[in-house]
């Protein structure tokens, strides 16, 4: 059977993990990451939020219920990972570091 929790980084702790529902991260990852342009200065948070809503599963998200408190745990988690990045300087930009989708 397969685990229905995640562990998680976070790229503001280092070596601290968090156990999160698997379902909503995995549904949110694979969300976010085709909407995120592989170069700088990429998309503002805002941005791809407004992207990645249509994309996701109405039975996890209903009308984007707490869309952006997942679309914060996922990015924390690829940043971590070195998956994506952020753009120097304000606002917060996000793009992927390579064309992955992992």
């Amino acid at each position: 059977m397969r685990d229905d929790k995640i562990e998680v980084e976070n790229i503001n702790t280092p070596g601290r993990t968090e156990r999160l529902d698997r379902a909503k991260f995995e549904a949110m990852r694979e969300a976010l990451l085709p909407v995120l342009p592989i170069e700088a200065p990429g998309l503002k948070v805002a941005e791809a939020k407004a992207a990645l809503l249509p994309h996701l599963d109405q039975d996890l998200f209903p009308d984007g219920a707490k869309a952006g408190w997942w679309l914060k745990a996922v990015h924390l988690d690829l940043e971590a990972k070195g998956v994506i990045a952020r753009a120097p300087g304000s606002p917060v930009r996000l793009y992927r570091v390579a064309d992955c989708r992992t």
